[in-house]
């Protein structure tokens, strides 16, 4: 193996999520080449033994492809400054490390590992500074034993940050101890990953450890495609195939691990099932409260429900429909209640009366939506304040790296509320609904109001459709679009698309549009062109960033989310002077940008600029703006609701993307003022009548979609609905045969 030392003097591509990097290096003669591989964490100014060998490349000419490689500590003063002033240490830049490297020349790096105090020695370096080099110089050397682990077992360095983030200091002893445990705590790290480290360290092929892991990891990305058991025939086939070990072998197995509650075995709906112990008790948890909210006392209305909905209707100046009436005492009269339907038939309207009606009788009310902006709505159009279910849940951290969710309000401390109203319900998936009913005192009321039409939650479990397809619950469908809907054709279009029926558009001084263009690189200018020009030039004191939202049913593609996000970008937020810069590999971000949290983060802490009050906790889907990007920090400040801002390190930035487009799945729960939408060839799994009812119903004001009408009538005429392995719905059907 043939080695090559070198300093990055330029990092021509990185891709954050796996480290992999082309880089310009030069030696100490000066001599430049080209390296590529997996370097996490990549700066420029840094120096590195890379060990591989050359190739050529057909497009690109000699390389060198590094499979490892070893930091170079630099060791002259402006080799020691380039290394600070990487980027790589928080609160150092070029001119604090100047400062730094001219006070202790060449021992600074001794000092800064054994003696960090003596920062302070240095003008402008204060204690909150010190702080931050001091923390940030140890993870880096701390990472870098990481990193040498990793590829002493042959494992990409490239997973280094986040089983560093995860573990810290003590990474390399809990992998020894049990490398399986990535595979389980490890978010984007396989059991493919976790089982080459037990290889590299001598692990039995039939080890206990290794098939437990194998049938955790293969229940796990069950529940990542949305269901909460597997039958245990696909089971034993799955994981026998993937470990390479008789079907027996994975059997003898799976009855130990049914004593120790790592999984549950169960027959339902006539088959073995088995189960994460999580989904399971999540589930019959969920059955059980559900039964105990429904049979319990209520609260009674200090007046009748005719009486008191008439009060409401004087005060909102509207009179509800019989459909509506219907809808509000079900509300009343039952401990659980389900109100759902489409678009334009009423549900806000609902919710209005409904609030209203607990409020005169002095009820304690609390409103709530999986999303913020969701929650949002909610308030304005209420006027009362609606919350996350998270923080209405009031989510906690059991202790210091402890991953698990924990919610503060739970059966030994519920919320005073007498009636919780959950709008978007269709999007609670079954952990997030166990952790709302254990929430929940004795005699609550309980009101879900969603669209099941929609699609599925992204996390197991199916809630609001079994719970309706159970009927325990008592249910009131909504069909009757109301007249002033009836004039929006975004509303006529939705549930004409969810009938199987074709849409209407572009009729005059309506508000659903299609504009014909073959080719996606014409549908992507055409889309560039509408945010850019077309859209604000016709609807004044329309902002392009916040008021359009591009919906994709992909990622990849010309007409993709992450293509349409790099375009946008430059056509919505360009480079200018005054805008600060952030560039994470391939991705680049810029003040002013519009982004999305990807992952829920429980511990990051925001604090609000209207009253500096704070809070923990960003969440999947989350969307704000860049604010500020602290070069020497190596910060990036994100607002999101318009008052809610926290601040990003470098460990938390593969948790931001940009969202100028946003998959159909991440949009759930959100609406937009305008919806503009690629209509091209996908994969028919995916083209199908409920993504496109989705993506249609987030808009308010106009959908556009760009395109060919053969791919939309596509979508129509696919009725496909994916079936979720889900448990609740039987449970639920045999409290109410026994009944």
């Amino acid at each position: 193996m043939a080695e090559r030392k070198g300093c990055i003097e330029d990092i021509i591509f990185y891709n954050e999520e796996n480290g992999y990097l082309v880089a310009l290096v030069s030696d100490e003669s000066g001599e430049e080449g080209i390296v590529t591989g997996s370097l996490p964490l990549a700066r420029e100014g840094s120096s590195y033994v890379f060990f591989g060998e050359d190739m050529i490349h057909p497009k690109y000419g000699v390389q060198f492809r590094f499979d490892s490689y070893k930091e170079v500590v630099p060791e002259t003063e402006s080799g020691i400054i380039a290394f600070l002033a990487s980027g790589m240490i928080r609160g150092v830049g070029r001119k604090t490390a100047e400062l730094i490297v001219a006070h202790f020349g060449t021992d600074t790096l001794t000092v800064m590992e054994k003696d960090p105090e003596r920062l302070l020695e240095v003008e402008g370096i204060g204690e909150k500074k010190l702080e931050a080099i001091r923390e940030s110089f140890g993870q880096h050397i701390e990472l870098g034993a990481v990193i040498m682990f990793l590829q002493e077992n042959g494992i990409s360095s490239s997973y280094a940050g986040r089983i560093y983030r995860r573990y810290g200091a003590n990474a390399v002893a809990m992998i020894r101890e049990n490398p399986y445990r990535l595979a389980d705590e490890i978010w984007g790290i396989g059991f493919r990953t976790a089982d080459s480290i037990a290889e590299s360290l001598g692990i039995e092929k039939d080890s206990r450890m290794r098939i437990r892991s194998g049938v955790k990891y293969i229940l796990s990305l069950e529940a990542g495609n949305g269901h909460t058991y597997l039958a245990l025939e696909d089971l034993k086939e799955q994981a026998a195939g993937m470990l390479g070990l008789s079907s027996e072998a994975v059997e003898e197995e799976l009855q130990p691990m049914a004593l120790q509650e790592e999984i549950r075995i169960e027959r339902l709906e006539g088959r073995a099932c088995v189960f994460l112990m999580s989904f399971y008790q999540a589930e019959t948890r969920v059955c059980g409260d559900l039964i105990r909210l429904i049979g319990e006392e209520h609260k009674l209305l200090f007046a009748d429900t005719e009486g008191l909905i008439r009060k409401a209707e004087q005060q909102m100046g509207i009179r509800l429909e019989e459909e509506q009436v219907r809808a509000v005492e079900s509300a009343a009269e039952n401990g659980v209640c389900v109100i759902t339907g489409g678009p334009g038939t009423g549900k806000t309207t609902i919710i209005n009366t409904v609030v209203r009606l607990f409020a005169a009788s002095g009820f304690d009310i609390a409103l709530a939506a999986p999303t913020g902006r969701a929650a949002k709505r909610i308030t304005e159009t209420s006027g009362f304040e609606a919350k996350t279910l998270h923080r209405l849940l009031e989510y906690s951290r059991l202790g210091e790296g402890d991953e698990g969710m924990y919610f503060a309000r739970n059966e030994e401390n519920p919320l005073e509320a007498d009636v919780v109203i959950v709008d978007e319900a269709s999007m609670i998936d079954i952990l997030l609904m166990k952790a709302l009913l254990d929430g929940l005192k004795p005699g609550a009321r309980l009101i879900l109001v969603g669209d099941a039409d929609q699609l599925p939650p992204v996390g197991a479990g199916n809630v609001l459709r079994d719970i309706i397809d159970s009927e325990m619950v008592h249910t009131v469908k909504l069909s009757r679009i109301f007249r002033q809907a009836q004039e929006s054709l975004i509303v006529v279009n939705a549930h004409r698309i969810n009938r199987g029926e074709y849409p209407y558009y572009n009729e005059k001084d309506k508000d659903f549009f299609f504009l014909k263009k073959s080719g996606e690189q014409r549908i992507l200018e055409t889309i560039l062109d509408l945010c850019r020009t077309r859209l604000p030039a016709f609807y004044e004191g329309l902002d392009p960033v916040r008021d359009i939202q591009v919906i994709s049913p992909v990622k990849k593609g010309l007409t993709g989310t992450i293509n349409l996000n790099r375009e946008l970008q430059e056509t919505l937020n360009p480079p200018r002077e005054d805008r600060r810069e952030k560039q994470l590999g391939n991705r680049l971000f810029r003040e002013g940008d519009k982004v999305m949290q990807i992952r829920n983060n429980y511990d990051i802490v925001w604090r609000r600029t209207d009253d500096f009050s704070e809070g923990e906790g960003i969440f999947n889907g989350d969307i704000g703006f860049i604010r500020r990007i602290d070069p020497e920090m190596n910060e990036i400040t994100v607002v999101f609701e318009e008052t809610r801002a926290a601040v990003y390190d470098a460990t938390r930035f593969d948790e931001l993307e940009l969202a100028y487009a946003v998959t159909v799945h991440k949009s759930q729960g959100s609406e937009y003022p305008m919806v503009v939408m690629p209509m091209t060839w996908i994969p028919p799994v995916m083209a199908t009548r409920n993504l496109l009812y989705t993506a249609v119903t987030r808009a308010k004001q106009q959908v556009t979609l760009v395109g060919d009408p053969s791919v939309m009538n596509q979508m129509v005429d696919n009725n496909r609905i994916t079936q979720r392995n889900s448990g609740l719905k039987s449970r639920l059907r045999v409290f109410l045969d026994f009944e």
